[in-house]
């Protein structure tokens, strides 16, 4: 049976890469995206295009779909996972951060979105996944930036399931708690680095993986185009806060 194309952008690392490893064992066509082409193509993996893509380029974010779609038909799924922590004090952090995880986090998954919606709803059916956090649904410490753009993807979501669930297309949140991926890198201080960790040891969130993740995800992409899974909150088992 033929399978439909899926899109997955921050497909370099961490969820992304496990999203297109659990994908690609099921023969899906994938169409991968990220700014590091290199780590994609090194997973070699069959009937993908990977293409070096910026989600806040619109323009380049959507030649590429448009490429894969030639190749493999009509995007199925998107999944928008590409984002960035930036965690910060919000009396001091530099504003640059605060539009950098804005403009990726937000008007990334937003131009994912339109790219695809359309073509869905014409054919009334597809699926979009939009990847948020459990910083999208509760504050932490140093979390400010992070979670304004965190509960924006989950408001947009929310929205535009109204707009899509008469097309019969569905729209997932998904808000992962603390899991291992390279999010926390991208913090440029020492010592907020050090406390997440700190934190991470003292709820719990030690065992659950991106792999974990990714299959959670994949489970609720599978169920029936009838049956939508509006949005999953996913945490290590132990994890407390």
């Amino acid at each position: 049976m033929k399978k439909n194309l899926i899109v997955i952008t921050g497909a370099s690392s961490g969820f992304g890469v496990e999203l297109a490893k659990a994908f690609a064992q099921e023969v899906y066509p994938l169409l991968l995206l990220a700014r590091r082409i290199e780590k994609m193509e090194a997973l070699n993996l069959p009937n993908t295009l990977c293409r070096k893509v910026d989600v806040t380029d619109k323009q380049a974010f959507e030649k590429a779909v448009r490429e894969a779609e030639s190749l493999y038909g009509q995007t199925d799924l998107l999944i928008n996972n590409a984002g960035i922590m930036l965690l910060g004090d919000l009396a001091i952090q530099d504003t640059a951060e605060w539009k950098k995880m804005l403009d990726v986090n937000v008007l990334g998954v937003m131009n994912g979105m339109q790219i695809v919606m359309n073509d869905m709803k014409a054919r009334q059916h597809g699926t979009i996944i939009n990847i948020s956090s459990m910083a999208g649904v509760m504050p932490f410490g140093n979390h400010a930036a992070y979670c304004a753009s965190k509960y924006a993807v989950r408001g947009v979501t929310q929205t535009a399931r109204l707009e899509l669930s008469p097309h019969n297309v569905r729209v997932i949140v998904v808000e992962p708690g603390a899991v291992e991926t390279e999010l926390l890198s991208h913090t440029t201080t020492p010592e907020i680095i050090a406390n997440y960790e700190s934190w991470k040891q003292s709820v719990g969130a030690v065992n659950i993986t991106a792999a974990d993740v990714a299959k959670t995800i994949k489970f609720t992409y599978e169920l029936p185009q009838a049956v939508l899974i509006r949005e999953l909150l996913i945490s290590d088992t132990k994890q407390d806060a």
